[in-house]
């Protein structure tokens, strides 16, 4: 049998098959043949291929997959240790991505919202390699490289982050002899979705505007 890794050199970038598929032309749904009896045909909402079906069939297998997804998530540790943020600091990461990314307390809220959208395992990459690059020893890089590539780059993991097929097939060449700058172009493009995509809702969530109004009344207070 194949390991993880084999797998992922053999098929660098399609989608994760755990994410349920819509379903096809030639499938109905057991709710559907009953509504229509063996003799007749089926509601045509039950031969939708697309990814917009909104059939009662496709969303409860959607949210069979994203309780999945959860649950697995759910094993990760909570945040990093650190001290609770000042004012300063807080209106500071609204005015650079840098400085949040760089303060424990800004990674660790940044990471809460992350996982209201479903895309925690975006930072949990981006730690992880910043973990690798202080690695000094070749043996503990080689085993935490592998665990990298199981976990975020592997199709068979349910943490698995969107990456271009150009930065797949050079992690799959870099595995080869795996180093600590095995995974920088990956960990740069998922830096750069999390600050262009991420980072703007994340500054007009109630989670940030919940902890800037918290930090300004204790300061205040004092």
């Amino acid at each position: 049998m194949p390991t993880v890794y084999e797998v992922g050199k053999q098929y660098p970038d399609p989608e994760c098959p755990e994410r349920p598929l819509p379903m096809s032309r030639h499938e109905t749904s057991p709710a559907a043949l009953q509504r229509t009896g063996t003799n007749q045909r089926p509601n045509p909402c039950c031969f939708c291929w697309c990814c917009c079906c909104s059939c009662s069939w496709n969303e409860d297998r959607e949210r069979a997959w994203r309780a999945s997804r959860e649950t697995k998530l759910e094993t990760i540790p909570n945040c990093e240790a650190c001290s609770k943020p000042t004012t300063e600091e807080v209106k500071g990461w609204a005015q650079s991505f840098d400085k949040l990314m760089k303060n424990p307390a800004g990674r660790n809220v940044f990471r809460e919202f992350l996982r209201t959208e479903y895309s925690e395992e975006n930072m949990l990459f981006w730690l992880a390699c910043e973990e690798l690059k202080s690695e000094c020893n070749k043996q503990s890089i080689e085993e935490k490289a592998r665990v990298i590539y199981e976990d975020y780059i592997s199709i068979l993991s349910p943490k698995e982050v969107s990456l271009d097929s150009r930065v797949r097939e050079g992690i799959n060449r870099k595995m080869q002899e795996p180093s600590t700058h095995t995974f920088d172009d990956a960990q740069l493009q998922i830096y750069t979705l999390m600050h262009r995509d991420s980072f703007p809702r994340f500054l007009n969530s109630a989670i940030y505007k919940s902890l800037a109004q918290s930090v300004s009344r204790s300061s205040s207070e004092s």
